[in-house]
C-alpha cells in the first residue's frame, strides 16, 4: 500500500495514544496529511509526529462537544478519511457504576463517535467525492459476556458496533464506506505495565492493528462497509 494516501486528508482522533500513534506514523509513510486532534496539552507535547510537516495538531477539542467537533471538522479541506480512535475505559462492577460514571463512557466512546461521525459525513458529502470512516468497538461489545465487570465500556462499545452498521448503509450511495475493528486486549505499554503477568505474546500487535486500520480508510477498500472486524491478536 506504499503511497495510498499519497495527498488526501485524514481525521485521526485519539491520534495522539498508543495506537493512534502507529496509525499516525503508518499513515505518513504512505502521503497522508493526518489532523489530530487533542483535548490535554501534555499529549500534544509527548506526541513524536509533532513538527512533522503534514501533522496538524488541533486542541483542546473536547469530541463529545457537538460545536467543538463541528468547528475542528470544519478547519479540515477535502476530507477523504475519518478513523475514530479516541474514548476511554472504566473497570467497574455494576455496584460501583453509578449513573455519572455509566455517561461518562457513553460520552467518551458513543456520543464522540457519533459527533465525530456525523461531521465526517458532512465534509464528505459536501466534497462529492466519497470516503471512508472507520470506528473502533471492542470484543466486550461484540461478545457481550466478555463486559462482565465492564458494563459501561460494553455498552458504550455495543452501541458503536450498531452505529457503525446502521452509518454504513445510511451512507453508502454517497460512496462513503463505514467499517469498525473490534480489539481485544492491545499490546501497549500501559496494558502491559496494568497485566505483567499476562501473556504478551496473544495480545494483539499495534503495527497489525494499523495495517487493518488503513487497509478500511484507503481508497484501496472498494467493498466493504458495515464490517466489524475482530482484531483480537490470539487472545
Amino acid at each position: 500500500m506504499p503511497g495510498a494516501f499519497e495527498g488526501l486528508e485524514i481525521v485521526v482522533t485519539g491520534g495522539t495514544g498508543a495506537l493512534g500513534t502507529a496509525v499516525v506514523g503508518a499513515l505518513l509513510e504512505r502521503g497522508a496529511t493526518c489532523h489530530v486532534p487533542y483535548i490535554a496539552a501534555a499529549e500534544a507535547e509527548r506526541f513524536p509526529h509533532r513538527g512533522h510537516e503534514r501533522v496538524r495538531l488541533s486542541g483542546p477539542v473536547d469530541l463529545a462537544d457537538e460545536t467543538a467537533v463541528d468547528r475542528f471538522y470544519g478547519g479540515v479541506k477535502n476530507l477523504w478519511a475519518s478513523i475514530h480512535l479516541a474514548g476511554g475505559f472504566a473497570m467497574e462492577p455494576i455496584e460501583q457504576t453509578d449513573g455519572r460514571n455509566f455517561m461518562a463512557q457513553i460520552e467518551m466512546n458513543l456520543t464522540s463517535c457519533f459527533l465525530c461521525c456525523r461531521a465526517a459525513v458532512a465534509a464528505m458529502t459536501a466534497s462529492g467525492a466519497g470516503g471512508r470512516i472507520v470506528n473502533v468497538a471492542a470484543r466486550p461489545g461484540l461478545e457481550p459476556r466478555f463486559g462482565a465487570g465492564m458494563i459501561a465500556y460494553a455498552t458504550s462499545k455495543a452501541a458503536v458496533a450498531a452505529l457503525t452498521q446502521a452509518l454504513a448503509q445510511e451512507v453508502v450511495d454517497r460512496d462513503i464506506l463505514v467499517n469498525a475493528v473490534a480489539p481485544s486486549t492491545l499490546d501497549t505499554p500501559g496494558n502491559r505495565a496494568a497485566m505483567r503477568k499476562a501473556d504478551f505474546t496473544k495480545w494483539a500487535r499495534l503495527d497489525d492493528v494499523a495495517a487493518t486500520i488503513l487497509f478500511l480508510a484507503s481508497p484501496e477498500n472498494r467493498v466493504t462497509r458495515g464490517a466489524i472486524l475482530p482484531v483480537y491478536g490470539k487472545s
